[in-house]
């Protein structure tokens, strides 16, 4: 998929020249394991140095997929040149911070950018101090340590703090493409440990959601599973004054490709003018017909070239697996009803003329040899 992020990274530069986009905030999995291959590590390299020359800057924590340490490497080097990396626990309290203009008083209001990285609780809960190893109970100690650190600011005028957090917050709806976040404790966070911020940017769901007015999942900007075919990839444009945050707007990711879930009969899919628009996209296929056609993956793909992956589902499935093997095998009346017997259970159908007639004669030739001997 790389040439489907390369066309992401140019939507999302071309975005940030059009609109001068100030900040751009990358809520974890970057990557999508703990070591990329050396091409998507190119692809990163390339992207943020693009945004930046296009005049915005970036922070970015590490996510689940990621490994924080690698990610992290020369964090203070790559803040010279704007990109602000969130992957460790010391960093928590350290904010990105951008001047938002005077507020209705006349003092000089800031934003603060904060970044909790993923949290694995066994890992951390000891250096956060906190009461247990859970999801909840860590990403509440990092939290109030923003909040301490918020109050400190504020002493010296207007902050606005504004949060990325790669966790699995209450509300947020699934996908099959995220790793389960409840190893070690419990997945899921309340809302309510971000009510305090200005804005909170989450990561770790794929599909682009709004819990709250202030708390949203960007989601990702590819489909990685056919679970997302329904998914509408995207952003969020946060603008941020001196009083807060006054509005927020989608922003929408053209893909470079469709994906389609498609079911039904395979005479049917193959002559139906209404499935027409999937001849260019990705492909789920589950066929419904009552015996699994033969050499069905080559017959789809006669239409549908792009078909990553073809279920069964036949008619009547249900009825049949009632029959367990073991009886179909204590019901057989000789060794050629065995034989088809295990053809039906393994694929759906019953063995053709030709298949019936090359197990006869199989089984005629070990009787024959079994006779000799």
């Amino acid at each position: 998929m790389l040439e489907a992020q390369r066309n992401f990274v140019d939507q999302l530069v071309s975005f940030v020249e059009a609109r001068s986009v100030d900040v751009v905030l990358i809520a974890g999995d970057v990557y999508d394991r703990a070591l990329p291959g050396l091409d998507v590590v190119k692809l990163l390299d390339e992207a943020l140095v693009r945004i930046t020359q296009a005049g915005a800057k970036v922070v970015l924590t590490s996510g689940n997929h990621d490994s924080a340490i690698r990610l992290g490497f020369a964090s203070r080097l790559l803040e010279r040149g704007g990109v602000h990396l969130r992957t460790r626990i010391e960093d928590l309290d350290v904010p990105v911070m951008l001047p938002a203009g005077p507020d209705g008083q006349g003092n000089p209001a800031t934003v603060a950018i904060y970044g909790i990285p993923f949290l694995e609780p066994r890992l951390v809960a000891e250096r956060l101090e906190a009461p247990s190893a859970t999801h909840f109970e860590v990403t509440l100690a990092a939290v109030e340590r923003i909040k301490d650190d918020v109050a400190q600011r504020r002493v010296s005028g207007p902050v606005h703090p504004v949060v990325l957090a790669h966790t699995f917050a209450s509300g947020g709806i699934t996908s099959e493409s995220e790793r389960d976040l409840s190893i070690g404790g419990l997945g899921a966070v309340p809302l309510d440990l971000f009510e305090d911020f200005s804005y909170t940017a989450l990561g770790h769901l794929h599909g682009r959601q709004e819990l709250a007015p202030h708390v949203r999942y960007s989601g990702s900007p590819l489909a990685y599973s056919f679970s997302e075919a329904r998914h509408h990839k995207g952003a969020w444009l946060v603008e941020i004054g001196a009083d807060g945050v006054p509005d927020i707007q989608e922003v929408l990711w053209e893909a470079p490709r469709t994906l389609a879930v498609l079911r039904g009969k395979l005479e049917d899919l193959l002559g139906s003018a209404e499935h027409a628009w999937a001849e260019a996209a990705y492909c789920h296929i589950t066929l419904t017909d009552a015996q699994r056609p033969a050499q069905a993956m080559e017959t789809l793909r006669s239409r549908f070239p792009d078909t990553l992956v073809l279920a069964f589902d036949p008619e009547g499935a249900e009825a049949r697996s009632k029959t367990s093997y073991s009886t179909r095998l204590a019901e057989a009346e000789d060794d050629l009803g065995v034989c088809c017997g295990f053809l039906d259970h393994v694929r759906g159908r019953t063995a053709g003329e030709a298949e019936e007639t090359a197990l006869r004669e199989a089984l005629e030739a070990v009787r024959l040899e079994e006779a000799e001997l």
